[in-house]
């Protein structure tokens, strides 16, 4: 915790803006981007003090060590391995060879299960799109008054760690939306939601206990290196079932009728985190994905329940 204490405060007082290679949540990734932390405050600077002596099995996590690519986890493509009712609303979008969708039902609910390990990606060229289970949801066009709107449950139980901020965490759920104009990417990620590892202290000092959850926000659509604001919202302790609400749409400008904004709201655990995406006149269209997605080191694992989807067009 001193390290991530430490972080939190560099952050705060130099303003830091680091350079790092940065893949887009779209099915084309794009060019390194820079990246701006904002300056938030540690929500629990100490996570799991007290570690438990007789920690509670998770019934659904992988644990141990593991193999990148098994062969219950090879698909044939990216849709060829969903379950034939999931659970999950969506349609899948696989692009892992370490483990298909699967489901698992603790205290009558029944969660998707999203596993990917670093480097699984076995639909793609090598070494270019990183790893996901992602569902992907129906989209909306950019009328005053459309809007898609997903709901469900998550837990997370471990995330990418790649060693350095810039590359560690794993993306749950994202907002996508295509514009007019041109530049970046044909399919690009407006605001991506991010879990990245807090570790334990003691006995626990190499565990996974908690994630903080960051908004990783567009500052321009389309723009070639202008970068993506990196917004810690909040921590969620492992396993600890979360609600998350995101709706994204379009909507009057109060301040001017003429007008229109283009919304990503969430609400994470009970708690708003509105946001305005910019040039919204250049939005084209709201849609949603979620699962799990990015692990350039190590493994994640993300189970989604109760999940729907609302899509209204006007």
């Amino acid at each position: 915790m001193k390290k991530t204490k430490l972080i939190y405060k560099l952050i705060s007082i130099t303003a830091l803006v680091v350079f790092i290679g940065f893949f887009s949540c779209s099915s084309e990734e794009g060019p390194s981007e820079d990246i701006v932390f904002v300056d938030e405050p540690d929500p629990n600077p100490d996570p799991n003090p007290n570690p438990d002596p007789n920690p509670v099995v998770i019934p659904d996590e992988d644990t141990g060590p593991y193999t990148t690519c098994n062969p219950d986890g090879e698909n044939a493509t990216r849709t060829s391995n969903d379950l034939p009712n999931p659970v999950n609303v969506g349609t899948i979008d696989d692009r892992s060879c370490y483990a298909n969708y699967k489901e698992s039902t603790i205290d009558g609910v029944t969660w998707g299960i999203y596993n990917i390990t670093a480097g699984s990606n076995n639909q793609d060229a090598a070494n270019t799109l990183q790893p996901r289970i992602e569902r992907s949801l129906p989209v909306a066009n950019p009328n005053v008054g459309s809007f898609v709107k997903f709901k469900g449950d998550f837990r997370i139980l471990e995330v990418g760690d790649a060693g350095s901020f810039g590359q560690d965490g794993s993306y749950i759920a994202q907002a996508k939306g295509q514009h007019t104009g041109g530049g970046g990417s044909p399919d690009p990620a407006i605001c991506l939601y991010r879990a990245h590892p807090v570790y334990g202290s003691g006995s626990d000092s190499d565990k996974q206990v908690a994630f903080d959850i960051y908004a990783e926000r567009i500052l321009e659509r389309g723009g070639s290196g202008s970068g993506r604001e990196v917004v810690l919202l909040k921590r969620v302790n492992k396993n600890e079932i979360t609600s998350f609400d995101l709706e994204v749409g379009f909507k009057v400008d109060p301040n001017d009728s003429s007008k229109k904004i283009h919304y990503c709201n969430a609400i994470i655990g009970g708690e708003a985190f509105n946001w305005n995406i910019p040039d919204p006149e250049r939005g084209t269209q709201s849609k949603i994905r979620y699962g799990a997605y990015r692990v350039r080191g190590g493994r994640a694992q993300i189970r989604w329940a109760n999940t729907t989807h609302d899509r209204v067009q006007m």
